[in-house]
């Protein structure tokens, strides 16, 4: 029975068809958010984001549904127990993460999932992914923070865009990847270049973070953000499954090792220069977290961290429900429809069911492009002219 489960896993139908699912749900809920954004957020803004937190959870949940019961994978969370009843999920709170898989994002969901917050998760990303359609139209009506690549627009933007969801009802986590790229060896060596002409510490497993947006953000979170969770993501290295979409998609399942660290925000220095230093104090500490781990297969064996035992919290049946119930919702009038255009005998209506079908098959042989070595073209082409943050001349949230 398990084989003929792994099999059903590898079948590009099976991918197929999950693909239509998110895609065709995913316009659904794009468009009931728009509907209560246009008409009923301006009316009132606690009633939309009450009703807009249920969209955003079955939007994102589909993907939760991948990583975790279609491949299987997991989380070992390292985490004060106290901490986890007591604020987790209770509160607002900005989340940095290191950037160094293409999953550690999606492998972060299922944390915010168990946490019962996904529908209320937040991120600082680049202008162009609001246009998107599903993940980017559904960001952009959650009220994601959107940047330029101009600093002048982007600390207007930052300023305002986190005064609003600092004023979420519910708890809100608001995702911020100081580094500002994924990382990957050229990145690195572009960064550690930049470091060393700076005087800056040089990073072993993560890039130079930049301060720029971090220091913007601090005067609207003070007083209505309490914590800063300090989370580090790392996968064993000689796991034989890479952490990646595809692998995902074909059911084969990872475990995440994430470190959580509750800072509370009066911790960090008003002082922006001092702030700044905060913040690459703070990637210090993460940078010995990974090597420890990396080096001993422990966190704290030369980290210097106080230990802690990992924990696997208990997953939740809503995003395998959810997902169940939007493939029933879409696919069954999608495939009655296609049948009826490719047997109706018109050339025009078989060469669009034809088209349909083409459209989503790229979209499957898109996903190849969600892999490591296709990321960023940050320290490969990009100019590395420095500038006062603290990061190289890329936006900060690539």
């Amino acid at each position: 029975m398990s084989s003929f489960f792994a099999h059903i896993k590898r079948s590009p139908v099976a991918h197929l068809l999950m693909i239509i699912t998110f895609f065709a749900s995913g316009i659904i809920i794009n468009l009931l958010q728009a509907l209560l954004y246009y008409f009923l957020r301006p009316v009132s803004k606690y009633a939309f984001r009450k009703l807009n937190y249920y969209l955003c959870y079955s939007l994102y949940s589909e993907l939760v549904f991948l990583a975790e019961w279609w491949s299987g994978s997991d989380v070992e969370v390292y985490i004060d127990q106290d901490d986890l009843k007591k604020y987790f999920g209770n509160e607002h709170a900005m989340l940095i993460l290191n950037h160094t898989y293409d999953i550690d994002w999606l492998i972060g969901w299922i944390f915010c999932e168990r946490c019962r917050v996904l529908g209320n998760c937040k991120a600082y990303a680049k202008k162009s992914i609001q246009y998107v359609p599903t993940m980017g139209w559904g960001w952009k009506f959650s009220e994601s923070v959107f940047l330029d690549r101009s600093w002048d627009k982007d600390k207007e933007i930052i300023g305002r865009q986190i005064a609003e969801i600092a004023n979420y009802p519910d708890p809100m986590f608001l995702l911020l990847f100081a580094e500002g790229t994924r990382f990957t060896p050229d990145k690195h060596k572009a960064s550690l270049s930049f470091a060393k002409e700076k005087g800056l510490p040089q990073l072993k497993h993560h890039l130079t973070p930049r301060t720029k947006g971090f220091i913007s953000s601090l005067p609207q979170l003070r007083g209505k953000v309490p914590a800063i969770y300090n989370i580090q993501m790392v996968f064993r290295p000689e796991d034989k499954v890479a952490p990646t979409v595809m692998n995902l998609l074909l059911g084969k399942p990872v475990v995440a090792h994430m470190h959580f660290e509750r800072i509370p925000l009066e911790e960090v220095p008003e002082d922006e220069e001092k702030a700044s230093q905060w913040l690459r104090d703070l990637y210090l500490r993460k940078d010995k977290l990974m090597d420890s781990f990396l080096t001993t297969g422990d966190y704290f064996k030369t980290s210097g961290v106080p230990p802690l035992e990992p924990i696997r919290m208990s997953r939740r049946p809503y995003s395998l429900a959810n997902m169940c119930f939007w493939a029933l919702t879409t696919l069954i009038p999608i495939t009655y429809g296609l049948i009826r255009l490719l047997t109706s005998g018109s050339t025009v209506y078989i060469s669009l069911g034809a088209g349909i079908i083409s459209g989503f098959v790229i979209l499957y042989m898109l996903i190849e492009l969600t892999k490591i070595d296709k990321g960023s073209s940050y320290g490969k082409d990009t100019p590395t002219t420095p500038t006062k943050e603290g990061g190289l001349t890329e936006s900060p949230t690539s």
